[in-house]
């Protein structure tokens, strides 16, 4: 079977005649013979955050290069604010693209201060008007009064809002975040990721945030943009991307879940954890039409697993494994009366103290839709 039609982002406005701050059509690109980025479009409205989220290889930095100006498309063009930066005979440099840039572990400049890494790229303005930004910049991110500080002299969180003022100084058509979490302990990542979306948004940036961490982009995008092979797999909002993943490939990647199999008969999915709502993906979508019969995965999230005592559900499993993390629990289960030597296994999330013992039986009932596949 041919693999479900590559989705891109339309305007997410939609309306007509509105300029995108932002407007990537058709782009390639590869290094020698080898090739990272095939048919990418993406556009983004002005004041939209969205997060490129792929495992290593997929061609997300790549992508963010092509936006800085730092990489040639082979391909394809590159729109910044309405104005061609890229493509058929036109090329901008990096320096002229009006685009910010926050490394992952904040490239300050050590010979400056504060003060002086934040005002670098407004040689333009006058010495007050330059001085004014860079305190009001400075107070946007939590480091008012600080301009004067080294940077050895603040701790890593704090480098990291430095270079985010820096990016924001001269007001950028588009701010790109190249895994700028990546180097801090999970406290602090999240508290700065907290801390970043909200700076964003106060001071109206557009930006695009590269990341593998799949938490990360959902909770900090107003879109993600999942890709897979140089390819776009599927753009959509934190909610419908997890709910209605585009295919299999998807759903695997966004969270966790287990693919089992079934028939479609009407609304209902046929399994061996028993009759299970199918859930349809919104339109347009690019998913084939399911009719009865039909062949189908199920992606099975194990929030959706709730297990009771064994005989009162719809199946009985035994119980596996499970890993404890404090908060709630990951358990893996076997199906009963799925063929020997190739049973089904389920995973199962339970946000309570007291865990099924490892060999017991227990019952399993799947609550709320589910998506389904064609195989």
């Amino acid at each position: 079977m041919s693999p479900p039609p590559v989705l891109a982002a339309a305007d997410p406005d939609g309306g007509a005649g509105v300029t995108a701050a932002l407007e990537i059509r058709a782009l390639e690109a590869d290094y020698g013979a080898d090739p990272v980025l095939r048919g990418v479009d993406l556009d983004l409205a002005h004041g939209e955050v969205v997060a490129l989220l792929g495992p290593s290889g997929c061609g997300k930095t790549t992508l963010l290069r092509l936006i800085a100006g730092f990489v040639r498309p082979a391909v394809g063009t590159i729109r910044l604010d309405g104005e061609l930066v890229a493509g058929p005979g036109r090329w901008t440099p990096p320096e002229r693209r009006h685009v910010g840039l926050v490394p992952q572990d904040g490239a300050l400049f050590p010979h400056l201060d504060v003060a002086g890494n934040v005002g670098f790229g407004l040689g333009s303005l006058g010495r007050r008007s330059r001085a004014a930004r860079v305190e009001e910049c400075l107070d946007l991110v939590g480091l008012a009064g600080a301009g004067g500080r080294s940077p050895g002299e603040i701790s890593g969180v704090q480098q990291q809002r430095v270079a985010l003022a820096r990016a924001l100084a001269p007001e950028p058509a588009v701010v790109l975040l190249d895994e700028p979490f990546s180097a801090l302990d999970a406290t602090l990542r999240q508290q700065l990721r907290e801390d970043v979306r909200e700076v964003l948004a106060a001071a109206g940036a557009t930006a695009v945030l590269v990341t593998h961490d799949q938490e990360e982009a959902l909770s900090f995008a107003g879109r993600v943009a999942v890709m897979r092979d140089g390819r776009l797999a599927q753009v959509a909002d934190p909610v419908t991307l997890y709910r209605h993943p585009a295919d299999l490939g998807v759903a695997s990647f966004v969270g966790e879940s287990v693919q089992i199999p079934g028939t479609m008969e009407g609304d209902r999915v046929h399994t061996a954890l028993g009759e299970l709502l199918y859930e349809p993906p919104p339109e347009p979508h690019g998913q084939q039409r399911l009719v009865d019969g039909d062949t189908v995965a199920v992606a099975l999230r194990p929030e959706q697993v709730e297990v009771l005592p064994a005989g009162t559900a719809s199946a009985d499993a035994t119980v596996l494994a499970s890993t404890y993390f404090g908060h709630d629990a990951l358990v893996r289960l076997g199906v009963l009366g799925t063929p020997a030597g190739g049973g089904l296994e389920v995973l199962a999330r339970i946000h309570r103290a007291r865990l099924p013992e490892v060999g017991s039986t227990v019952g399993l009932r799947v609550d709320g839709p589910v998506p389904a596949f064609p195989v």
